[in-house]
């Protein structure tokens, strides 16, 4: 069973009803289930859970504008787009904080799925359950997503306030400096991995497993260059439970298609669908799909708000496999000039008809249709294996094993039929920051437009350096507008900052 998680959220969340001196008006709707009437049973939790779910849905979340935020924004691409106040989002130059779809929507979709959390967190703890590790599952869940969904609120706003109940329209939540943020995402997923299984069946693919969680227990260590902790969090892929569980799958191609979902390189995964057509608010037949490719399609297939720098493509020809041939990642990696010329692919089975031009392929469905809409079912691999590995050959180098990182990178690399890293570059040896340097490539190769440069650049620090930041600028002329100390976060939206006095403007804002 690939889809689990249809939703049921019409029955779910309560209306805070205003009260009123005229009794005559405070009449509760019969047709909608209040807070005390729900949270009493089993199901109640189950269905509050699932709800949760439903936030991966959202426009301003993973369902469109995340893409734009952590691909578009980072040197893997931009927008040319005609909407010019959405490129201008792409390009650090942020004029209106308030805009709807650069910021206020994302802000909005993440506390609205850290709200559905905090009720799970809330209330599901008084629920009599027959078997406690049930419900002990269930609250992981809610920690594991509330963990989730702060991660990428703390890469693109650092300095936030942190909910952890749920919220009433009179509160006026504290900001909390990124370290705080971080502690908090730390707490959350040390739960999670004391209660998630190993693996789930086929009826609850995709829901967290503990290798999910040591995956964002990893990253989220990583990006506070606690290695060592970060360490013990891979070691479960290598040393530990979850040791031979992971693989790497042959077709590089099925990790961005419908067609071989959640096999063995996947760690975790929203599980799109496109059996709900509807729209993205809360009724029983909202969408469940994924906008990408419709916004990243080539011009005349899709709306080409998104692009792909052309750099990518010189960076996979500048190596060729044992065999002597490109490395057959970047066939599925972007749609350049010479797809065809190189592969044999036409573009959505069209002649490529737009000069110099450079498109993301990956998540794209050409592989079965020539057009794109709003309802693309690929699953989004939000952690594969192949990272696993990359993360944990950059942890070792950094914790001056240079020499055992080695085989990790050399895995990635040989499902492309490439030489081993010793064999390519052998004047590398065990130099960490050359190996560091390296390893940034190899990154990019494999998980181009898979939505981690953005964390990639920050935890590397190249944009904080003046020097790393013009070699970034080199690769994406957009980082010319990159001010450092300010572009590294998002600006807060100026309506929460009005209407909160706990909050301030994030530095240079």
């Amino acid at each position: 069973m690939k889809k689990i998680i249809y939703i049921a959220i019409v029955s779910i969340f309560s209306i805070q009803l205003i009260s009123c001196n005229e009794d005559l008006l405070d009449i509760p709707n019969p047709n909608t289930l209040t807070q005390a009437d729900f949270w009493q049973t089993e199901d109640d939790a189950r269905l509050g859970v699932n709800a949760m779910y439903a936030m991966f849905y959202k426009p301003g979340l993973w369902t469109r504008w995340m893409y734009f935020r952590l691909d578009l924004t980072s040197d893997e691409g931009f927008s040319s787009s005609p909407w010019l106040e959405l490129g201008d989002w792409t390009r650090f130059q942020y004029i209106n904080y308030n805009f709807w779809e650069g910021n206020v929507e994302t802000w909005r979709d993440t506390y609205k799925a850290v709200w559905r959390a905090n009720q799970v967190l809330t209330y599901v703890p008084d629920i009599e359950f027959q078997n406690n590790d049930e419900k002990n599952r269930l609250l992981a869940e809610a920690h594991f997503l509330r963990a989730l969904h702060y991660y990428y609120a703390a890469l693109l706003w650092e300095n936030i306030p942190i909910v952890l109940e749920p919220s009433q329209p009179e509160d006026l939540p504290e900001q909390r400096p990124l370290e705080e943020v971080w502690a908090q995402i730390e707490e959350d997923l040390l739960f999670a991995l004391d209660h998630v299984p190993v693996s789930r069946d086929a009826a609850n693919v995709g829901r967290p497993t503990k290798g999910a969680v040591n995956a964002f227990l990893a990253r989220t260590y990583m990006q506070q260059h606690k290695w060592t902790e970060a360490r013990q969090a891979l070691d479960y892929f290598f040393i530990g439970e979850g040791a031979g569980r992971y693989s790497l799958v042959p077709n590089y191609q099925d990790n961005f298609t419908h067609l071989n979902e959640n096999n063995s390189e996947s760690v975790f995964e929203i599980q799109f669908s496109d059996v709900n057509r509807g729209g993205d608010g809360e009724v029983p037949n909202a969408t469940m799909t994924t906008h990408r490719p419709q916004f990243f399609a080539p011009n005349g297939i899709g709306w080409s708000d998104g692009e792909a720098r052309p750099w990518i493509v010189n960076a996979f020809k500048s190596e060729r496999t044992v065999d002597d041939e490109l490395d057959p990642r970047l066939r599925f990696t972007v749609f350049y000039p010479d797809l065809e010329a190189d592969f044999g692919d036409k573009v959505y089975g069209r002649n490529w008809e737009w000069g110099s031009r450079v498109y993301f392929r990956k998540y794209a469905r050409d592989y079965f249709r020539d057009n794109e809409d709003y309802f693309a079912q690929n699953n989004f691999r939000m952690v594969r294996f192949a990272d696993i590995l990359l993360l944990y050959a950059e942890v070792l180098n950094e914790l001056g094993e240079t020499s055992n990182a080695y085989q990790y990178v050399n895995t990635v690399r040989g499902r492309a039929n490439l030489r081993s890293l010793e064999e390519a570059y052998p004047a590398i040896g065990n130099n960490q920051e050359q190996f560091l340097e390296r390893l940034k490539m190899e990154r990019a190769l494999e998980l181009f437009s898979e939505s981690v440069r953005w964390a990639d650049l920050k935890r590397w620090g190249d944009l904080s350096n003046p020097a790393q930041l013009a070699a970034v600028a080199q690769r994406d002329p957009d980082f010319n507008n990159f001010v450092i100390g300010r572009s590294i976060r998002l600006p807060i939206p100026q309506q929460e900052v009005e209407n909160n006095p706990n909050l301030n403007q994030n530095p240079q804002y």
